[in-house]
């Protein structure tokens, strides 16, 4: 298969595709909506996995395992959740298959077994989880529970696509309960700063801290906080939400505790997550035409390191010096591969590395080691330069700090220059088809005017921005009274 990738410019959509599959992250699978993730792109979410992990823990929390299965009871004891998400639900009904007596070696679902009552693939585990938790709570002692879970889900999604939108897919979900609506609501901002932390930090994506709208909220939440991203095609990702749930599901599975006073009272609940969709925003954020852009902290390998020989006696003095330089960068926790097929030629090598978003690339040849030298090629920019071996472990911690720093100002900058902000509904429309990004407006705060907007221009308030600018303005589409600027996107 041929290694070049369809140009941005021509065709975004076509591009990510091809990048998904080319690069070796992920696949269509036999199962209509469903990806392999394969071990290249699973490496990258391992390592997000581990940070985010990190992250949870230091806060208090702990991890927990609840089952992929809901009793359709459970899965309708909060309405509001149960309506969100019926849509998207896969049902299981039997629990056996059969010999099928009019299609010899085909197999049928055994009409005998089927199930008193059917069971819900879990498209979230609040009810699952709240049942539970109704046996582990009695008294304010018990509390707060603070438990997430890594898991897979199944949302049954009829337009999918590669990370981004998928009928199964991974991610870790928080379920925290509390003795009081403060600590609930503390816990909720709490985790949605980390999310936005560990994205900016970690993954070099800059966000917009927020609140969804009453029509954007988690269904069954009372409040739903999220972190907004800006991808390259000026279109927005939801990469994160946090939802301060109130007291409805445990007024749904009955889930009460004696408080400090004795009285009874229902607890207080929060959930919040984030999935493999980090995984396009990865992707749609920091890559190019000629493939992925890794920053350092997500790269399976931060550096490889390519061997350029003509002969065995070339290729062991090489060898000699990799593992050298490789005993030096892991003591620095630098993570390196030597890159020593024979079945490739260096170019091919070297395309593989950039399509795969490596962010440093040593290349070694006879010359080099003459010269006491090697070269080293970043992968964000293209520059190479030539560096003294005794300076290697420097140059290369440095450039990567560097890398990493310069990927999220890349990408600041260009999420800083596409918010617009527009009073006016045709500037509006203009500026949403041909500049694109995040439009700062007014709205009226009613959801016929959000619900309008969406149909016209098929923008959505990606959020009402924590940090926004309290002022008195009109409506973009009425000119009715606003007391705050919202960011409205199209969105992923």
């Amino acid at each position: 298969m041929s290694k070049n990738l369809t140009s941005r410019a021509q065709d975004y959509s076509k591009w990510y595709n091809e990048l998904v599959v080319k690069a070796d992250l992920a696949e269509n699978s036999a199962v209509r909506g469903c990806m392999v993730i394969k071990p290249y792109g699973y490496a990258i979410w391992e390592k997000m996995q581990a940070e985010l992990d990190r992250m949870f823990k230091e806060t208090g929390h702990q991890n927990a395992y609840f089952p992929l299965f809901v009793p359709k009871s459970l899965f309708e004891a909060e309405e509001k959740n149960a309506e969100g998400f019926a849509k998207e639900c896969a049902v299981v009904t039997h629990y056996r298959l059969q010999t099928d007596p009019d299609n010899e070696g085909k197999l049928r679902v055994d009409p005998q077994a089927k199930l008193e009552e059917e069971l819900v693939v879990r498209p979230t585990s609040e009810a699952i989880i709240w049942n539970t938790y109704k046996g582990w709570i009695q008294s304010y002692r018990d509390l707060p529970i603070l438990v997430n879970q890594w898991a897979n889900v199944v949302r049954w999604e009829m337009r999918t696509r590669l990370f981004l939108r998928t009928a199964e897919f991974l991610w870790q979900e928080g379920h925290t309960a509390h003795a009081t609506k403060e600590e609930a609501i503390a816990e909720t901002v709490q985790m949605n700063n980390v999310y936005a932390n560990f994205v900016e930090n970690f993954m070099a994506i800059p966000v917009i801290q927020g609140v969804k709208t009453e029509s954007e909220r988690f269904a069954g939440a009372e409040e739903t906080y999220c972190i907004e991203a800006l991808m390259q095609d000026g279109k927005a990702l939801q990469a994160g939400t946090s939802h301060f749930l109130g007291q409805n599901f445990a007024e749904a599975f009955d889930v009460k505790f004696t408080n400090k006073e004795g009285k009874q009272d229902y607890v207080w609940a929060t959930s919040w997550g984030v999935s493999t969709r980090l995984m396009g925003a990865l992707i749609m954020t920091h890559s190019d035409d000629k493939g992925l852009v890794l920053p350092p902290n997500l790269a399976p390998y931060q550096v490889v390191i390519v061997p350029i020989y003509k002969n065995e006696d070339q290729f062991d003095s090489i060898s000699k010096v990799a593992e050298e330089i490789i005993g030096d960068l892991k003591e620095r926790n630098i993570s390196v591969k030597f890159d020593k097929r024979d079945t490739l030629r260096p170019g091919a090598k070297f395309a593989q590395h950039e399509l795969q978003g490596v962010p440093l690339r040593i290349a070694i040849g006879p010359k080099d080691l003459e010269d006491n030298t090697v070269e080293v090629a970043r992968r964000d920019t293209f520059t190479k330069e030539t560096v003294i071996l005794d300076r290697i472990n420097v140059v290369i911690e440095d450039l990567l700090e560097e890398i990493q720093e310069s990927l999220y100002n890349k990408a600041l900058e260009f999420r800083n220059t596409h918010i617009t902000k527009v009073d006016d509904f045709e500037e509006f429309k203009k500026v949403l088809e041909n500049k694109t990004g995040f439009i700062s407006a007014h709205w009226d705060g009613t959801a016929e005017t959000e619900q309008r907007i969406k149909e016209l221009t098929k923008a959505t308030i990606r959020c009402i921005p924590l940090e926004g600018e309290k002022e008195a303005g009109k409506c973009v589409f009425t000119g009715n009274p606003s007391t705050q600027r919202v960011l409205f996107a199209k969105a992923y």
